[in-house]
């Protein structure tokens, strides 16, 4: 005798790439119950929500979803946001043990869009460079090689005897390709691409030039600039020197009249038109 509802599943981990369809297998394998009640849940990022209640479709999933074999359910056009785990439960009323469920975890892969590519126009030869290459929607992460003049690169110069002239190595997780000291032949067009089981894209190839530096060239600008500078800094001394920056002011003070004597007042009278003195003292 029957006495307990027993689910089982197909599949409880399927993996689908983005905008195709995909199948929830939920199977009732033992129940006495002819018409069980069918729940399906949606757990995604802590929260719970109902796909399938009260016999229709529920949620984002209403218009693209329907359910097959009494208890299955068939996604179509799925997404990104579908990646979740599913709960299927079923309550048979009928059977000793009513209840028995079963989770399903969609994972939902995601094709890469074409990477962002940074690459430095020109650099001197012996000296560092980065190359980036960054693309941020695919799932899972995508892996990241890089190209020059259609020739992959390996994740380490010193690992293959064609690229015995360089010094570099490249991160396929972060997407960068790194220089130690750039030699004349790393010029060059080089492309990056980022890939993973959903599918892979590639930015446009960018020209790197390695170029040789004019030590000559520098050295004499140096001498002139310095030579400059100089032949300045001469002429200002030579300038003050000869009194050029000195401004010619005019003492107004040997233009006042002579000060009075202390203790001794000056006085005109007025009937006799002449000068007497009368003596102060001052404390």
């Amino acid at each position: 005798m029957i006495e307990a509802v027993n689910l089982k599943s197909s599949n409880r981990n399927p993996v689908v790439h983005e905008f195709e369809s995909v199948e929830l297998s939920c199977i009732i394998t033992d129940s006495q119950t002819n018409d069980p009640r069918i729940e399906w849940k949606k757990i995604q990022d802590g929260q719970t929500t109902y796909v399938y209640f009260d016999n229709k479709i529920q949620g984002d999933l209403a218009g693209r979803t329907d359910v097959f074999g009494k208890t299955s359910l068939r996604i179509w056009n799925v997404t990104r946001s579908d990646s979740a785990i599913y709960r299927c439960e079923v309550v048979a009323l009928s059977d000793r043990k009513e209840v028995d469920e079963i989770t399903i975890e969609l994972i939902v892969q995601v094709k890469p869009v074409t990477p962002v590519c940074r690459v430095p126009t020109a650099v001197p030869v012996g000296k560092t460079a980065t190359l980036q290459c960054q693309e941020s929607e695919g799932y899972p992460r995508p892996h990241y090689s890089w190209y020059r003049n259609d020739v992959p690169l390996p994740t380490d110069s010193r690992a293959n005897p064609r690229f015995q002239n360089s010094s570099f190595r490249v991160n396929s997780e972060t997407g960068t390709l790194v220089f130690n000291a750039v030699h004349k032949d790393d010029s060059g067009q080089y492309y990056c691409i980022a890939s993973n089981d959903a599918g892979a894209a590639r930015c446009e190839g960018q020209d790197m030039e390695v170029y040789d530096l004019n030590i000559a060239g520098i050295v004499g600008g140096v001498l002139v600039v310095l030579i400059v500078l100089a032949v300045i800094t001469m002429g200002i001394c030579c300038a003050y020197r000869r009194g050029c920056f000195i401004s010619s002011k005019q003492d107004g003070e040997s233009y006042k009249s002579p000060g009075k004597h202390d203790g001794v007042n000056y006085i005109r009278t007025s009937e006799e038109g002449d000068f007497r003195h009368k003596s102060s003292f001052v404390i």
